[in-house]
């Protein structure tokens, strides 16, 4: 049982650090080797200075919402590991961590409408006049992804683990 509280515990950990990355980093969508697009930014690569040079995204409710789900994921997700750590040390023996569960399947179900809201709508959410086909998802889209299967199934984990001494 310690086993599977640490892995437990050690798979929330991962997931949330992937939603951050998947939420803050510049990789949503990859135009070429030297500009890329995410849900706060829109940045290219100047070879004179070998800098990034970004400016913020034309905001459109599809962008929005992708935002606020992302967001939103990641606040149940960190809400979610707080309850936990005190339904640890508070629950009494045999309680089970049905509202962590909870907290951890709503993330998942708002990381999956944010990616699902992404991949249907790029085109407006993008706002631009060239073809998709000559762009790529980033690998933030493909943690983000990622993310969902774990999140659901460390909520399931959570609902099923009861406390032992």
């Amino acid at each position: 049982m310690v086993f599977l509280l640490i892995s437990l515990t050690v798979l929330h950990l991962v997931t949330l650090a992937m939603l951050l990355i998947a939420t803050l980093e510049k990789s949503w969508w990859l135009w070429a080797a030297s500009e890329i697009t995410d849900l706060w930014n829109n940045c290219f690569h100047d070879n004179v200075t070998n800098s990034w040079l970004c400016a913020a995204t034309n905001e459109n409710d599809w962008l929005q919402s992708v935002q606020a789900l992302m967001v939103l994921s990641v606040v149940f997700s960190s809400i979610s590991f707080l309850v936990f750590l005190v339904q640890l040390f508070t629950m009494s023996t045999g309680g089970l961590f049905y509202f962590t569960g909870l907290g951890q399947a709503f993330a998942g179900f708002t990381a999956f409408a944010a990616c699902l809201i992404f991949t249907f709508h790029r085109k407006e959410i993008l706002n631009d006049t060239r073809d998709l086909n000559k762009g790529r998802f980033g690998y933030c889209f493909i943690l983000a992804w990622l993310c969902v299967p774990l999140l659901l199934i460390s909520g399931v984990l959570y609902v099923h683990l009861r406390k032992k001494q």
